[in-house]
């Protein structure tokens, strides 16, 4: 079934949600890796800026009094952050609580403190299924190690745990080792990710990016092993989460989601309440769902509606342009040329007041 069309104005400002249930939180910009692909260009400095922690702990108040449900947190890296356990004790016995982390600060005792606290679940990066080719995204020697044993700690301690990776050149000739490590790890899920571009991705696109048939042809071939679960981000597996995402910044800026915030800013959390920045008309347009050209193999009820936002302003310049990793709708665009206009620093599209 066709998607909506620009045509279509009457539903072009209905959001799917009057109020989003879920959200991610990028707690902090600071990290103890160097990734290469890192998507929000993390570094170890402290950034004065970010949020602080009773600003933090009165955020949480305010989801959990308007009905948030869980909170997904992520950086940088959240460890990295002295009081990320106090702000994770917070919300964890209130909403359903996940963390992204690349392990490196998970040992045993931080597992178990974690288990106390509550945590839902923990997914850790891992860029490749040997040390070698992680250590080269991360920068560090003996971080593939360190995530390896921050997933046992975490199995060991009883919490929900999965892995995550991102697909591309230089480890996509491991991408089947890699769904073999999880297995034999103890995870029951494995994530494969695409690569979008952001922050220090951009500067390495020559080396790292794929085209779309490089990509289905490495994620068609794989065999994952017996009750392992791999999870991918290509659409329609997506589920075009713009309908109902909901995400803000280290710096308190509301960006609907993690992989917009190069490109959005609907206001700060801490001079406006975050659902007057769910009302802002950029933010209400992208969860309409109103396209150009949906997945004609997707029924609309699906939540496809033309795939990421993120990636198909990315390569194509237009809220409403469809998703060139999908298959269906990419129209010869080529993932492996990154448009030049992502490489200028521009002012925000959302940075005027659309409202």
């Amino acid at each position: 079934m066709r998607g909506a069309t620009l045509a279509e104005e009457d539903l072009s400002l209905q959001p799917f949600l009057k109020s989003p249930l879920s959200i991610t939180l990028s707690i902090t910009q600071t990290c103890n890796l160097e990734c290469k692909h890192c998507y929000a260009d993390c570094q170890a400095c402290e950034a004065s800026a970010e949020v602080a922690t009773d600003q933090w702990l009165g955020f949480l108040d305010y989801l959990v009094n308007n009905n948030f449900i869980s909170v997904y947190f992520e950086g940088g890296e959240p460890l990295f952050r002295e009081d990320f356990l106090q702000i994770l004790a917070h919300c964890a016995r209130r909403m359903m609580t996940m963390l992204r982390s690349n392990g490196t600060l998970i040992n045993r005792e931080m597992a178990h403190r974690l288990k106390q606290i509550g945590i839902g679940r923990v997914l850790i990066d891992l860029m490749g299924a040997r040390a070698e080719t992680h250590d080269y995204f991360t920068g560090v020697s003996g971080s593939f190690q360190k995530a390896c044993e921050a997933v046992r700690y975490l199995l060991e301690a009883g919490i929900d745990t999965d892995v995550l990776t991102i697909l591309n050149r230089r480890n996509m000739h491991e991408l089947q080792e890699y769904l073999e490590l999880a297995h034999e790890l103890g995870v029951p899920r494995a994530g494969i990710l695409r690569l979008y571009p952001l922050g220090r991705a951009k500067s390495r696109w020559d080396e790292l990016a794929m085209s779309l048939q490089e990509q289905m042809a490495v994620l068609n071939s794989l065999t994952p092993p017996p009750e392992l679960t791999v999870m991918k981000s290509w659409h329609p597996n997506d589920r075009n989460c713009c309908w109902q995402a909901a995400a803000v910044d280290p710096f308190g800026r509301s960006i609907g989601c993690a992989y917009l915030r190069e490109y959005v800013d609907y206001g700060n959390i801490r001079e406006v309440p975050f659902l007057d920045t769910w009302q802002h008309s950029l933010y209400r347009e992208l969860r309409s769902g109103v396209v150009e050209k949906s997945c004609p193999d997707c029924d609309t009820t699906e939540g496809t509606r033309g795939g990421c936002r993120s990636a198909a302003y990315a390569f194509h310049g237009r809220w409403a342009a469809p998703d060139p990793f999908c298959s269906t709708m990419n129209d010869g665009v080529d993932l492996r040329v990154l448009p030049s206009r992502l490489l200028s620093k521009g002012r925000k599209p959302a940075d005027s007041p659309r409202r």
